[in-house]
């Protein structure tokens, strides 16, 4: 049985963030990082499109933690500790610069992700960490103030343990063994699909929109996206994060309500639409789009109104206006199922958040056991708050055990 001072199983983000830090802090301990599969970093290499969406530019606590549909009430003492500005001065200090987007996701100026998995192969090499690939974790337990760690090809032991292994459900059975609790996982970040006549033919459109899931009492408001199986979008990604738990018990089964003109209601609408037939009496409806929307937008929601392609405005009875006044503010898809957004898979769910001592990470039920990252009950919406996370965790995490 192999001695190390700290051992991490799981060579993703948040294993190696902590690895790095402990040896970091201090130098005289001999760490090592074991990850079941043959390569390291698998989801830092595609997180953004292959760019990594490293954080987000919220530098407030208060504000960063509603981002987390789960773990916000958890989160809020780690943020004040280790959060975005924090994480910035980390990665720079080790010779990676990020830079802000628009919408406040920060990557690196390289923009890809192998400048961040480059950075970490060289610290875990200056501060002589191993890392060991095809390594399943098949048993642990604490013997004699010490962990027992038995993978697929060895066995170990060590003073401190920490699982960074991610929404692993073989990782969760083995930890509900030992005492910790479970809460069951379900997808948090997805998309919706919805086969529609209405947007069968606009995949690639993309505007703000409010929108509602009646069922689940939901609403979000943001850039949407219609794609080739229904919508995808960041409004459409908040929903499915917030409503993870709900989605999941409708079966993924439900209708959305869609607002096309943010900031305007059915009522106030159908006024302008009045306004509009007075004004252009003679122009056809069809033909120019109003309220800023795509025109193949515009044309699909007139169609969907009842309203012909030669209608003119002076043509339109009470009943097709109020149409598409719905139409424009209040359109009903159903949505049958859900698809993986990109890649990048997240699930809500994991271990007890009250299990946990979130000012070091460490487990309430076992000593000197420790964990960072979605192994814990906690997720985010898209927008690099999930790596923030991981970065929290293990920078806490690793001064506690270093």
């Amino acid at each position: 049985m192999e001695y190390f001072d700290r051992i991490i199983v799981g060579g993703g983000a948040a294993g190696f963030f902590t690895a790095i830090n402990i040896a970091e802090n201090n130098r005289s301990l001999k760490v090592l990082i074991l990850e079941r599969g043959k390569d390291v970093l698998n989801k830092v290499r595609i997180s953004g499109g292959g760019r990594c969406n490293v954080t987000h530019a919220e530098f407030t606590p208060a504000e960063l933690v509603r981002k987390y549909p789960r773990g916000s009430k958890e989160l809020r003492g780690p943020f004040h500790k280790f959060m975005t500005g924090e994480t910035i001065g980390w990665f720079e200090q080790r010779g990676v610069s990020l830079k802000t987007e628009e919408d406040g996701r920060m990557f690196p100026v390289t923009d890809s992700s192998e400048t961040i998995i480059e950075c970490f192969r060289k610290q875990c090499a200056k501060l002589n960490i191993e890392v060991r690939t095809g390594e399943t974790l098949k048993r642990f337990y604490s013997e004699e103030n010490q962990w027992k760690i038995e993978t697929s090809g060895a066995a170990y032991n060590c003073e401190k343990l920490m699982l960074a292994t991610g929404s692993n459900s073989k990782i969760w059975n083995l930890l509900e063994n030992s005492g910790h609790s479970i809460v069951d996982a379900v997808p948090s970040l997805f998309t919706f699909n919805s086969k529609d006549d209405r947007i069968k033919d606009l995949p690639g459109i993309a505007l703000d929109a409010e929108l509602e899931i009646p069922e689940a009492r939901l609403s979000s408001d943001g850039p949407l996206l219609i794609t080739h199986w229904g919508f995808s979008g960041p409004a459409i990604l908040k929903l499915s994060a917030w409503g993870a738990r709900a989605l999941h018990e409708l079966q993924y089964k439900f209708s959305v309500k869609v607002n096309w003109i943010p900031g305007e209601n059915e009522l106030s609408i159908i006024e302008t639409l009045k306004d509009l037939k007075q004004e252009h009496s003679r122009q056809q409806v069809y033909k120019r789009s109003q309220f800023d929307l795509p025109k193949r937008l515009w044309h699909s929601l007139v169609l969907a109104s009842g309203i012909s392609q030669d209608s003119k405005w002076a043509d339109l009875n009470k009943q097709q206006l109020s149409k598409l006044g719905g139409q424009l503010t209040a359109a009903v898809f159903q949505v049958n199922g859900k698809s993986t957004f990109k890649e990048e898979f997240v699930t809500a769910g994991g271990i007890d958040l009250k299990e946990i001592d979130f000012k070091t990470f460490e487990s309430k039920i076992h000593p000197n056991l420790y964990f960072a990252g979605e192994i814990l009950n906690i997720d985010a919406i898209t927008g690099g708050f999930n790596f923030q996370n991981a970065w929290t965790g293990g920078f806490l995490a690793a001064q506690a055990m270093s």
